[in-house]
């Protein structure tokens, strides 16, 4: 959402707020100093154990104070967390306009990923203005029959990655030697792959390592004890292995640029990898964002050791097979999304009309 708040305070004509629920906050504060954002309020509904209930329903009582105080004529909610879910809910029990940020991903199978499959597809049944990525998601929101105005914009993802990318920043990560490895760049977090998957997902980790003895592992953890203490457990001792903290944002793009190949059941990272020509190994049965697929910038290989290995192995053994993903047509947006946004949302509420629908 930085480009687009980017693009809202530029303009003169908007009064643009900034919300946060407040959840992530260490993860959330430093994209905001990167972008020079600042926050209006801040609901902290983080707790130690929260359950999705608890998620949803302090926000929803959270945000009701906050539009009855502020009287928005627009809310803006981005992609498919809880927290975006329950916003647009709480502007729909207000009555207020709702655009969606990345709306139309799909992957057809309501508890995979979960929740987000369930969140997107609530979101975009009380969403005025949808603002899809990519043209397959223009057609999944045609082909569900939501009501209101469709725009293909872009993803604003790709603007946020490319204004960090053109400064080249660095990566620094004690012990780790860019130059000595290819290094495989890591991220693990999604509820589907919690327990047994996590633990399948790490023995791949560990084969692909032992199988080519000239690469690393660098393993961002996410704040999950669920995610990082099982991570940590199975692959901490392993010398080529560099588990980290959660990286800044800056660091991250630096990560990618240096990395050889990325391994992740992200959905950010598998449009941002693409941009920087790094191929994409999905961890995940499902993925919302086949355009990736379909271009070759990315595999689905789910969490059986055995497939991650054997996929792995076939990029880190084949020039020809890595260089044809690494150098296929990104699906994703031109880095321009957040304008597109700002000039549909200002049509709709300072001229009072809408554009055309963009195919």
């Amino acid at each position: 959402m930085a480009p687009v708040i980017q693009a809202f305070k530029r303009s003169p004509m908007f009064d643009t707020q900034v919300f946060l629920t407040g959840q992530h906050q260490e993860m959330v504060k430093q994209v905001m100093q990167l972008f020079q954002i600042s926050a209006d309020r801040d609901l902290a509904i983080m707790q130690p154990n929260q359950t999705l209930t608890d998620i949803t329903c302090r926000s929803l009582q959270g945000l009701e104070a906050l539009f009855r105080e502020i009287q928005p004529q627009i809310v803006l909610v981005q992609g498919d967390t809880t927290t975006a879910f329950a916003a647009a809910l709480a502007a729909f029990y207000q009555q207020i306009p709702i655009g969606h940020v990345e709306a139309g991903l799909r992957t057809d199978d309501l508890f995979n990923p979960y929740p987000e499959e369930a969140n997107r597809r609530l979101i975009s049944q009380v969403t005025q203005l949808h603002f899809a990525p990519t043209a397959t998601a223009v057609e999944n929101l045609k082909r569900s029959g939501v009501t209101g105005n469709i725009y293909h914009t872009g993803n604003t993802v790709i603007d946020a990655l490319l204004s960090v990318a053109s400064k080249n920043p660095p990566c620094h990560i004690s012990g780790l030697d860019w130059e000595k490895y290819r290094v495989l760049l890591a991220t693990v977090h999604r509820r589907e792959n919690w327990g047994d998957p996590l633990q399948d997902i790490a023995q791949g980790f560990l084969r692909v390592l032992d199988k080519f003895p000239d690469t690393a592992l660098l393993l961002p953890l996410h704040r999950n004890p669920r995610v990082r203490e099982p991570l940590q457990a199975l692959l901490g001792s392993h010398p080529r292995i560099f588990l980290t903290e959660p990286l800044d944002y800056t660091d991250l793009v630096g990560a990618i640029q240096r990395s050889y190949l990325l391994l992740t059941d992200s959905g950010g990272l598998q449009e941002e990898a693409p941009s920087l020509g790094k191929p994409v190994l999905v961890l995940r049965e499902t993925t919302e964002r086949p355009e990736a697929i379909s271009a070759g910038t990315a595999q689905l290989v789910g969490t059986d050791p055995q497939q991650i290995v054997a996929i792995a192995t076939e990029l880190l053994g084949n020039q020809a097979a890595y260089t044809a993903m690494a150098t296929a047509i990104n699906p994703f947006g031109d880095g321009q999304a957040a304008e597109r946004i700002r000039q549909i949302v200002e049509s709709y509420l300072v001229q009072g009309s809408i554009l055309e629908e963009i195919a």
